[in-house]
């Protein structure tokens, strides 16, 4: 699964806790692959990680708490920090090969430009994607083979621009819970430069199981 822990609009205190918490995350869960990340301005400081882990981790999921006194600002009063781990939807990755395995090809009458053989020529071609159901038509070329190559190109394109959306789509979504963070029912409270980790919020019962 994919999740994301952001300091979201939060000041270079809570971007320090994305990286520190971040780290304390990786000691329990080795596995963990960093896919990208944006540094803040100090070392060790992050305003957003995404990462991969190999099990379901949807417990993390919710805002964490980082309690310590800012080394950045030493006057500041303020020592409750607020983080954010999201899980972020995998983007659906379509098979863009094309083989006659998995498409449907089929033929229907292209009308032409009027006259005796308008509606009797069986040049048009509609291709059909079977793993997806996306189906592509041509039927601007005379010949049934010049067809299938346009309408072949075509699925190509869909194929390919089907995966470009879902990849917008993932980081729209990244962003989108970058930018809202809940504060305060925290499900993990650290504590101190260290990050110890010093409460977890206990999984909540189904009543109705």
């Amino acid at each position: 699964m994919i999740l994301q822990i952001s300091s979201g609009m939060g000041p270079v205190e809570c971007r320090a806790a994305v990286g520190g918490i971040f780290r304390r995350l990786k000691q329990e869960n080795p596995d963990f692959e960093v896919i990208t990340s944006v540094k803040g301005e100090v070392e060790g400081a992050y305003s957003s990680i995404i990462f991969t882990a190999e099990r379901d981790l949807s417990d993390l999921a919710g805002t964490m708490e980082w309690i310590s006194k800012s080394s950045y600002r030493p006057g500041h009063k303020r020592k409750n920090w607020f983080v954010d781990v999201s899980i972020i939807d995998e983007p659906l990755e379509v098979d863009e090969s094309i083989s006659e395995s998995n498409i449907r090809i089929e033929k229907f009458h292209s009308g032409g430009p009027g006259g005796q053989h308008v509606n009797k020529t069986e040049s048009g071609v509609r291709i059909i994607h079977i793993p997806t159901g996306i189906t592509v038509s041509s039927t601007k070329e005379r010949s049934q083979f010049m067809n299938k190559q346009d309408a072949l190109k075509k699925l190509s394109a869909v194929l390919k621009q089907t995966n470009a959306n879902s990849k917008d789509k993932q980081k729209n979504d990244a962003w989108s819970k970058h930018a809202q963070i809940v504060r305060g029912n925290p499900i993990r409270i650290y504590e101190g430069e260290s990050f110890k980790l010093t409460f977890v919020k206990e999984k909540e019962e189904n009543e109705d199981l």
